[in-house]
Parts: structure tokens; C-alpha cells; sequence
């Protein structure tokens, strides 16, 4: 680089010859006294060793020579100021290079060097040559170090020591030799030219940014070094690292046009921190609106807690993207999930609160809920110690009344739940390594629409993704792997669940969880759960399974369509209800089983696929859809696909409504259900009353309680082989089971029918 030369910059001062009017005495500022017809100086147009050279006599102990003009300081430029000097006679000064440092708006520029190393002529005639380097950055060989606020100089020497002696002085030169510190033509501009220190120490925020400024399309620069970063910057230039910074925990780095992790780590040296100061510039800068990890693994020791690296952000809505790479738990003592036990009270009328909580201080927020009438995946979403209050993710059932009460509180790689608010961020192609001691994903208490793609949770500790409130409303989880760690223990000893949800409009799809007791636990409504294997067996004979997915809302409104349901089943409960008996609503309503795969092998007979557990009594269906599905057990035959769990209530199946089981294929099982069923009797002998058994294949042992059709299949005839022409009417609901119809001729007759019947 020349700035002489490529940008047509003049650094050169006038010579001698051309006037003493421009030479100052003094500092070289405006208004100073010059060498234009002073008697002690003279311009000597003929010397042997200069040609034309400044005769000067010492007259002060330091004899100060300025030029006037504003010599340029720019950014990255290093100026060396020459000056050749012999003594003629009289006493022999030393001389230095020396100049006065000016800022922008002209005044003095405190507190930089502003003189060169001093050397002392020794004999006369003898020619001396001086020099010094100044420029704005702090480099090795630079003399005058002047920083990026220094915007021009006055340059000249210095006569020091004793006076009367008189010298010569050949015209100063001053050249760019920038070259000297760095290649000719540099594709990059370098922090240190503007000021940054790399000591450690100060705030280097502000020379970072002057540099990008300057770069205009270069890369910005910053060699070895440790910068320290006390306020915030953004730099839109690519960006090389050599040395370390040294941010404060509110300062945010936005490296826009290398906005991904590598340079956060190449930025930083650590690369814990580099993923927190990432997110933080993530969810700061409207600059980029996705993170790309770049491929690379972070290792974690402790849990990342989200909000607390973005600590100017307690909710954010605005679409932001984490992607392509590796968080990694590494074995610590951080990752120990918390344990407390409390007492407390619940009233159903305050459905989502524990009152009366003691020590509910160190009740931590997010903690799973265990308890007498708790049900499954139950979290604590906030809590105010002053009111000795809990606030609970959802109602607990049968519950009223004071108890013992176990929060457990899991550790997790992502915890978003300092947040209050978060909407609309994606988590996409990140594989979770929780080897065992750390959990994947804690959504914030509150936010619509997370989105979690592509991602691989690997052997978590107890939880992959987990909802502690309404954060997951609108949660869409696709094409997402998620592999227990309990694949050699029996089903129903199993603790982890691969995801928990509270909140409506949860989409679940195309994903394939191995062996967790449950891999969805959903409370909300309006649920889409598609195109996912989830597969819970174990290599027990006549095993127990567990449920696949435990739907935990009566009237749900949710369609499951598409899945492969290998070795487990879908659970229907209410157990979300303080007073769970029926006392009005839909009743067990909205849900919808369509074109799904199952599949079963080692289970015990009384194994079914789909089973309604009622928590209280009188309940009753209203509104299902199972149809399209193919059921099938391997080495061994199963009783039936479907089922009521009367742990602690029977369902009051004679109440039944619009149940619509239909063209569903079943193999090695007993009972092949139908809603309607169509049955073929075969009387053989004369009766006025035929006995039409459905055989248990109504679904969950329904009622026989109407009849859509009635058609004889031959010809009706009586005792004499007469035929006869009667019809019939039907009583239904009968027999001890109240699953048989009776069909009611006139007169003893026989014949066959096919008779199509409801238990709706």
C-alpha cells in the first residue's frame, strides 16, 4: 500500500528552497512564528553534501522545526519522517524527530508521543540521519503511536542540548512505507491500525468498528492478541481471528457476514461461549435470522440456560433458526436433576396452583410434579415465594386437599425457560448428545409456533423435549429421531419420554422414537400427530407395554394418522380433571385413528392397541373414528385391539355416541371389532325370536343398542317348509351383556339374515 500513489495523498513537505514561510518555530499550528526572515536561519542554496540545506542556529535548549502543512493521518498508514543532519560549528545538539498531534476539529491530541529517539552529533561535517515511525496502531517499530482519534501531525525535528552551535538540515521526507508492516496490496484492513490494544485491558469495541467501516469490502483483521469488548459491535465485513476477545456478558458481537459458530469460536477460543454470544447476537441483531453451528460439536458441561446469555431479552417474536451441528453433554456433577419435597395444597377450584407450598423457595421452576392424583407430565411453570405459590402446568385429578408433594427439576442442553415469551424459533438439524446425564429441550413457560426439524435426541438422561407451560402451542416436531437410553430395560420399568405438550394445535410428524416408556404425552387440543415409529417393546415374554401416546384430554379434537405403532398403544385418559367424575361436556370426544400400522410381538393376549381410562364415573364416548387401520399381532393372538382401563372408573358404554369403527384389517386377533358391525345368523331352527350374539365384536364390549339394517339372505319358512312372508322387528340391548338383538317374527319360523348393528 501507497497512499502516494493509490489514492493520490500528499504526505511530502515543501523543501526548503521553496520558502521559509511554511516552517514553524513552534508547533507547526496556524498562527505559530516561522523561519521566514529570522536572522539565526537561512536557506543555503549550494552545500556539498545536500545541495540546498536550512542553516539553523541553536538559540533554545530545544530549537523546535515544524512544517505547517497538515500532514494526513490515516487509519492503517504508517508515515516515516526522515531528517539528515551535520553540525557546522559551535556546540553539538542531539536532534530528533518530532511533531505536534492533531485531532479532527484541529486541537491537540493529549497524551500520545509525539518525539522519535534522539541522537547526538559528534563531530561536524559529519552527516547524521534521524528518523521515526508514526501511525495509529501499536505495532512493533512504530515510534509515535498516535491511535485512531489522531486525524493529521506537524512534522519536523528537534535541536536539544546546548545552544549557539550552528547545523544543516537537508529537506525532511515523509513516506508511506505501510508496506513495511504488511503485504502491498491487502485484502484486509487490521483493528490494530485503528486503535484496538490486545493487552486485555480498556474497551477495543471502538477501534473493532472504525475497522469495519474502513474495510469497504476487505476482511477485517485481528491479529494475535486478547481484546477486550466492553460495549457492543457490529462488524458487516468477514472477519479473521488470530487473537481472542474478551467480552463482557452484555456486550453482543454481531459478525454479520460471518454469522455462524466456527468464527464465534475462532472469535472467542472457547466454544461454550462462543454458542451463548452467537444466540445472544442471534436474538439481537435483525441482521440474520438463523445460527449455523457450521457442523460443529459443542461440548457442554452444565445445562445452557438461553435467556441468561441474552439477558436484555425476557421474550422475543421474531422467526430465529439454530442449525446443523452437535451439543454434546459432557459428565458433570451440573447435570444432577434437583430433588424437593414439599407439602402443599390443592383446591379445584384454583385448578393450576399449589398453596400453603413449604420451603417453596427452593422449589425450582420446571420441575416435574409427582403426587397422589398427579398425572403424567405434569411440570411447575412458575412460583411466588412471597404467596408460598406454585403455578402448575396442568390441573392435577382427584387431588384436593394437603399432601406430599416430589419436584424434580431435569437438566437440560437448551433450557429456554428464563424466557416469559418465545415465539416462532427453530431448532433444525441439531443432533443432542445427552449420554445419559442431560436432557435435550425445555421450552419457555409461554410462545407460539417452536419448531423443532430434523434433529436426533440421543440417549437423554429422562426427557427429550419438554413442556413446563404453553410454550408448545403451535410446537410442530418433524422428521426428528429420538433414541431412549433404556432399550435393554423391561417396558413398563422405563422412566423417559421422548416429549410432553400442553398447549393446542401440537403437529408431531415423520418422527421415530426407540424404546421410551412414552413418546408423547399431549394435554392440548387440535393435535396432528402423522407419519411417525414409535416402537416400546422388549424381548419379555408375554410382555407389558406401555403407552405410545397418552392422549390426556377428553374432548381432544385430534387426528393420528399414518403411524407406524410398534410394541405399544394409544391412551385415552381425563386424567387432567380436580373432580373427574362426568358431570357434563362432550365427554370423551374428537378423536380421530386412521390408516396406522400396528404391530405386536411377546405381549401377553389381553395386549390392546387402544385403550380409554376413564378417571371418574359416568364418562362416556362421543365422537370417535377409528378406521382404515391394520392391526396385527405376531406369535400370539391377541384378544382384541381396543379396550376399557377400569382402574378407577368403568366408561359408561350404554351411552355412546357416534363411534365409527370401520375397514380396519386384523390378524392373530380374537375379536375383529366394527362400528357398525354386520353379523350373519343363521337360524336353523323355528323360533318367533332369533338370538343375534355380536360375538365381543362391538368395540369395548358395546351394547347392542340399535340396528341400521335387516336383510334375509334366504328364504323365510316355516315348521312345514312353508314359506312365509312375516317381517320382523327387533329388541336391542339384550341378553346379560346387553350385546345381543333379538329379531321378533309373527310366527315360529327359520332362514338366515345379515343384520348390520350399532353400539352407538
Amino acid at each position: 500500500m501507497n497512499k502516494a500513489i493509490t489514492d493520490d495523498v500528499v504526505f511530502q513537505p515543501t523543501s526548503f528552497a521553496a520558502g521559509l514561510g511554511v516552517w514553524s518555530s513552534g508547533d507547526g499550528t496556524p498562527g505559530s512564528d516561522t523561519y521566514q526572515n529570522i536572522g539565526t536561519a537561512a536557506f543555503v542554496p549550494s552545500d556539498q553534501d545536500f545541495g540546498g540545506a536550512l542553516e539553523l542556529q541553536v538559540t533554545s535548549g530545544t530549537q523546535k522545526l515544524r512544517y505547517m502543512g497538515e500532514t494526513p493521518i490515516l487509519p492503517g498508514c504508517y508515515l516515516r519522517v526522515t531528517a539528515r543532519v551535520k553540525a557546522v560549528s559551535g556546540n553539538l545538539p542531539s536532534v530528533r524527530i518530532a511533531a505536534w498531534a492533531a485531532r479532527g476539529d484541529g486541537s491537540h491530541l493529549d497524551g500520545v508521543t509525539e518525539t522519535g529517539p534522539a541522537t547526538v552529533l559528534q563531530s561536524y561535517g559529519e552527516v547524521i540521519e534521524v528518523s521515526a515511525i508514526v501511525g495509529t496502531g501499536a505495532r512493533q517499530g512504530v515510534d509515535m503511536v498516535w491511535g485512531s482519534q489522531a486525524a493529521h501531525g506537524h512534522f519536523g525535528i528537534d535541536l536539544t542540548g546546548p545552544t549557539g552551535g550552528i547545523v544543516r538540515i537537508d529537506d525532511i521526507e515523509i513516506e508511506d512505507v505501510t508496506h513495511v508492516f504488511h503485504r502491498t496490496m491487502m485484502p484486509w484492513v487490521d483493528v490494530i491500525d485503528y486503535g484496538a490494544r490486545g493487552d486485555g485491558s480498556g474497551d477495543d469495541a471502538a477501534a473493532f468498528e472504525l475497522a469495519d467501516n474502513a474495510a469497504n469490502g476487505r476482511a477485517v483483521l485481528v491479529p494475535a492478541g486478547d481484546y477486550r469488548i466492553a460495549s457492543s459491535i457490529t462488524i458487516q465485513s468477514p472477519v479473521i481471528f488470530e487473537g481472542t476477545l474478551i467480552p463482557t456478558n452484555a456486550a453482543i458481537l454481531s459478525f454479520t457476514k460471518s454469522f455462524d459458530l466456527p468464527t464465534y469460536i475462532a472469535a472467542l477460543g472457547d466454544e461454550t461461549l462462543a454458542l451463548k454470544k452467537a444466540l445472544q447476537s442471534l436474538l439481537n441483531d435483525a441482521a440474520h435470522d438463523a445460527l449455523d453451528l457450521g457442523g460443529r460439536r459443542v461440548s457442554l458441561t452444565e445445562p445452557l440456560d438461553v435467556q441468561a446469555a441474552v439477558p436484555n431479552r425476557s421474550s422475543y417474536a421474531q422467526r430465529r433458526v439454530l442449525r446443523n451441528g452437535q451439543i454434546r453433554a459432557e459428565t458433570s456433577a451440573a447435570w444432577s436433576a434437583e430433588q424437593v419435597s414439599s407439602q402443599a395444597r390443592y383446591s379445584a377450584s384454583n385448578q393450576l396452583k399449589l398453596t400453603e407450598v413449604a420451603n417453596v423457595a427452593n422449589v425450582p421452576v420446571g420441575a416435574l410434579v409427582e403426587g397422589a392424583g398427579v398425572g403424567r407430565e405434569i411440570y411447575v411453570t412458575a412460583k411466588n415465594v412471597a404467596a408460598g405459590e406454585l403455578t402448575l402446568s396442568q390441573p392435577l385429578s382427584d387431588a384436593v386437599g394437603t399432601q406430599s408433594y416430589t419436584f424434580t427439576r431435569f437438566k437440560y442442553l437448551l433450557d429456554f425457560s428464563g424466557f416469559e415469551r418465545l415465539d416462532v424459533f427453530q431448532v433444525e438439524d441439531i443432533e443432542f448428545q445427552m449420554n445419559e446425564v442431560a436432557n435435550g429441550i425445555l421450552l419457555a413457560p409461554q410462545g407460539v409456533q417452536m419448531q423443532i426439524r430434523d434433529c436426533t435426541f440421543n440417549r437423554p438422561h429422562r426427557r427429550a423435549i419438554t413442556s413446563h407451560g404453553s410454550g408448545c402451542q403451535g410446537l410442530m416436531v418433524e422428521r426428528c429421531n429420538f433414541i431412549s437410553r433404556e432399550g435393554g430395560t423391561a417396558a413398563q420399568s422405563r422412566q423417559s419420554v421422548a416429549m410432553n405438550t400442553n398447549a393446542n394445535d401440537v403437529k408431531v410428524r415423520d418422527c421415530r422414537a426407540s424404546q421410551f416408556r412414552h413418546f408423547l404425552v399431549m394435554s392440548g387440543a387440535q393435535g396432528l400427530i402423522s407419519g411417525n415409529h414409535f416402537f416400546q417393546g422388549d424381548a419379555t415374554s408375554n410382555g407389558i407395554r406401555t403407552a405410545g401416546i397418552v392422549v390426556a384430554l377428553r374432548a381432544c379434537n385430534t387426528c393420528i394418522v399414518g403411524n407406524y405403532v410398534d410394541n405399544c398403544f394409544i391412551e385415552w385418559t381425563n386424567e387432567r380433571e380436580p373432580e373427574p367424575d362426568f358431570t357434563g361436556g362432550f365427554g370423551f370426544a374428537g378423536l380421530s385413528i386412521t390408516d396406522n400400522v400396528f404391530l405386536c410381538s411377546n405381549v401377553a393376549p389381553s395386549f390392546s392397541y387402544i385403550v380409554v381410562k376413564p378417571f371418574g364415573a359416568d364418562h362416556r364416548l362421543n365422537g370417535m373414528n377409528v378406521s382404515g387401520n391394520t392391526f396385527r399381532s405376531s406369535g400370539v393372538i391377541i384378544d382384541r385391539v381396543e379396550r376399557v382401563d377400569t382402574s378407577f372408573a368403568p366408561l359408561d358404554i350404554a351411552r355412546s355416541r357416534a363411534v365409527s369403527v370401520s375397514n380396519n384389517t386384523f390378524h392373530n386377533v380374537e375379536h375383529a371389532v366394527a362400528n357398525p358391525l354386520r353379523v350373519s345368523h343363521a337360524q336353523n331352527t323355528v323360533a318367533d325370536t332369533w338370538v343375534v350374539q355380536t360375538g365381543g365384536q362391538l368395540p369395548f364390549d358395546g351394547h347392542a343398542r340399535g340396528v341400521d339394517a335387516l336383510v334375509m339372505t334366504s328364504r323365510l319358512r316355516n315348521d312345514a317348509n312353508v314359506s312365509e312372508w312375516a317381517h320382523p322387528y327387533v329388541a336391542t340391548s339384550q341378553g346379560g351383556a346387553q350385546d345381543r338383538v333379538h329379531v321378533i317374527f309373527p310366527e315360529r319360523v327359520r332362514g338366515d339374515l345379515d343384520i348390520t348393528v350399532r353400539m352407538d
